[in-house]
């Protein structure tokens, strides 16, 4: 391990996913709806340690959105934050039913740093299907490495680890790749520490990774996350509670309990510039 690894061996990426697709005001009416509400979020989530900032946008009207315009404001008001340099993360995503076009046109445009990269479809909800049809996948995983931006390999059951494995051998992805594992989500796997250590342990040996609990398993799946030496992902879109029954008052009130219960363990949260180095991302200058 050379001079560098050692500096970052006890830094750990927290990624504050600030808005996601489903919570909406009824959930929490602290929810960021508007491109700046987000950005301002996003900054406050910085300022209490967070080094990654993963976003979602939102129509007028709250529902779900590609909307390229949306995207950039937000980004563009982020990125206008006075020495606020945290790292970019858009959503491929969005939420269930958009084309594939929609969902790759901001990532190439805007350029974040990272971009989610769902390796599989997905019963979402248990009443509709969240598509990922290897056409797009495909095409996705080649985007990204065409636009220099690092795709964040999000996991809802093993399956898609497998899927990852094969489209890195396929060279649609390029190691070492980055994992965010995501448990709770309904139609995928269950917010178990059990399943939370299966799941790791498939991850191919020289990739990063980062994990997160979806609403009751928020706490456990990040304590374990942290015993492991995983990365940590917190925010809204997961968890809309501070404390059961008890709302969080914000994001960055999420993220510094994560950052404090990182120093608890002996580890520093990572700046956005020493993420960039552990997770092997490219910095874009504008």
């Amino acid at each position: 391990m050379n001079t560098l690894d050692q500096n970052l061996k006890n830094k750990k990426v927290i990624t504050a996913c600030i808005t996601g697709s489903w919570p909406t005001r009824k959930d929490n009416p602290n929810l960021s709806i508007t491109p700046e509400e987000i950005a301002n979020d996003v900054y406050e989530c910085w300022k209490a340690g967070a080094a990654v900032a993963h976003i979602h946008v939102r129509n007028d009207d709250g529902t779900p959105s590609t909307d390229f315009n949306k995207y950039k404001q937000t980004i563009d008001l982020i990125r206008a934050k006075k020495d606020c340099d945290i790292c970019i993360n858009i959503t491929s995503s969005g939420s269930v039913g958009f084309g594939d076009e929609e969902r790759i046109y901001p990532l190439t445009e805007l350029l974040p740093e990272l971009a989610s990269y769902d390796c599989g479809s997905l019963n979402w909800m248990h009443n509709t299907v969240f598509e990922n049809h290897p056409r797009f996948l495909e095409k996705l995983g080649y985007a990204l490495q065409e636009s220099n931006i690092k795709p964040e390999i999000e996991i809802f059951d093993s399956g898609m680890i497998y899927n990852a494995i094969y489209y890195m051998k396929k060279g649609v992805l390029k190691a070492p790749c980055h994992f965010q594992i995501v448990l709770g989500a309904p139609g995928g796997m269950d917010n178990s520490v059990e399943n939370l250590v299966f799941l790791k342990n498939l991850i191919p040996e020289g990739s990063t990774w980062a994990a997160c609990g979806i609403g009751k398993g928020h706490m456990p799946i990040m304590y374990t996350t942290i015993a492991m030496g995983g990365h940590l992902r917190i925010g809204f879109e997961d968890n809309v509670f501070y404390h059961k029954g008890v709302l969080a008052k914000s994001n960055a009130q999420i993220v510094a309990r994560g950052k404090r219960l990182l120093e608890e363990f002996g580890y520093e949260a990572a700046t956005p510039e020493e993420a960039r180095k552990i997770l092997g991302l490219t910095k874009k200058v504008f």
